[in-house]
């Protein structure tokens, strides 16, 4: 029985997290301030004996006794990053600093769970991780982008300096149940706006691509990591390669929710990603030929199942 910390636990992925590493048989810390992670993502692990949670916020040192470190903590869409840009960057360069500095003194492995928001607005297509990105450091979403691209050197840094054991991944869009609803990030948005008949708002021409990664592949892909070779350190990037456009997802949603919503174009956001598809070859090599194994309409449906349930109780 492993003793594990993770940060963000409230979290979308993080309470998923939770939730797997208490089935496998381990002890579950859970710390989140509830910025954007919900109590009731986790409330049902509550009566678990070996599940605890601490409301607490990475900015500032923790200290428990622990084999391994999730570092999640960070809120994840342009809304709530955008909310309080200052404080997202804290949470990536602090979090990680005294995530790090635990990691160091306990003799943890750590896992930090960063983001293909690296690569920014990618000039090569896939994107491996040996490409450096192209991101503006000045721009709206800099403080997510710019304090994950830290962390990814902080972490490089405790390993180099301190030998810490540390693993990075790099996730790609993830999506399923436990969302945040008000997230504003496209697949919640098109969801909640075709159950309601409200007219799907897409940014753009509808051309940009994404690359859906249901959660359940994504948490198969972080815990082969975290329990990989001391040798292997990442980059990873975890994702799933099949690659669609906005307008495409848009469709897809309409399908499958019988929505009467009708498309509908804005412009689009400073900064936004026209292509966004991660090559996987790492993972596999090293992750026990590790790839996505749930497509995409399989996932939209137990995702909007979700979505729908919580629209009903919520009046």
């Amino acid at each position: 029985m492993k003793r594990v910390l993770v940060t963000g636990g409230a979290g979308f992925v993080g309470s998923h997290l939770c939730e797997r590493l208490l089935n496998e048989g381990n002890q579950v810390l859970c710390i989140d301030n509830y910025f954007t992670g919900d109590k009731r993502n986790i409330v049902h692990l509550m009566d678990n004996h070996f599940f605890e949670v601490v409301r607490h916020d990475v900015t500032q040192p923790f200290f428990a006794e622990v084999d391994q470190i999730y570092n999640l903590a960070c809120p994840a869409s342009p809304i709530h990053y955008q909310y309080n840009p200052i404080k997202t960057v804290k949470t990536s360069v602090m979090g990680a600093i005294n995530m790090l500095g635990l990691a160091k003194r306990i003799k943890a492995t750590i896992l930090q769970a960063s983001t293909s928001e690296v690569y920014g607005d990618p000039e090569i297509h896939p994107q491996t991780e040996s490409y450096w990105g192209h991101v503006n450091p000045i721009g709206i979403r800099s403080c997510y982008d710019e304090g994950k691209r830290c962390a990814e050197t902080l972490f490089m840094d405790y390993h180099w300096q301190n030998q810490v054991d540390i693993k990075i991944i790099r996730i790609f869009n993830t999506y399923g149940p436990k969302m945040h609803p008000n997230d504003g990030r496209v697949v919640s948005n098109f969801i909640i706006q075709a159950l309601q008949n409200k007219d799907i708002t897409i940014y753009g021409s509808g051309l940009q691509t994404r690359s859906f990664q249901y959660v359940d592949d994504l948490l198969e892909g972080m815990t082969r990591m975290m329990n990989s070779p001391k040798g292997f350190i990442g980059p990873v990037n975890i994702g799933n390669p099949n690659e669609f456009t906005i307008k495409e997802l848009a469709d897809l949603m309409i399908e499958l929710t019988g929505s009467k919503s009708k498309i509908t174009y804005l412009p689009s956001p400073m900064d936004d990603p026209t292509q966004r598809q991660p090559n996987i070859s790492l993972a596999k090599e090293k992750l026990n030929n590790w790839e996505p194994k749930i497509p995409l309409r399989e996932g939209l449906v137990k995702t909007i199942s979700y979505f729908d349930n919580l629209l009903k109780n919520n009046g």
